[in-house]
C-alpha cells in the first residue's frame, strides 16, 4: 500500500483506508517510543510534554500497558 499516494486519492473509500491505515501506524510508533522513554528513565510529564498531551493523558494512555511489558 503507498499510503501517501492512496491519502491523496480521489475516492473517499481509497482514502479512508489510507487515513485508518495512517493512524494506525501514527499509534505503533507512538507506543514504540513511549516506552523506550519509559525504559530510559523519562517521566510521564517528559513524555506528555514531547508529545504535546498532559501527563495524565499519556499515563491513562500507556500506563497499565507499562505493567504488562
Amino acid at each position: 500500500m503507498d499510503l501517501e499516494k492512496e491519502s491523496q486519492a480521489t475516492d473517499p473509500a481509497t482514502g479512508l483506508r489510507a487515513a485508518t491505515a495512517l493512524r494506525r501506524l501514527a499509534e505503533r510508533v507512538e507506543a514504540t517510543h513511549v516506552a523506550a522513554a519509559r525504559r530510559a528513565g523519562w517521566s510521564w510529564e517528559q513524555i506528555g510534554a514531547a508529545l504535546g498531551v498532559t501527563r495524565q493523558s499519556v499515563h491513562a494512555k500507556y500506563g497499565k500497558v507499562e505493567h504488562h511489558v
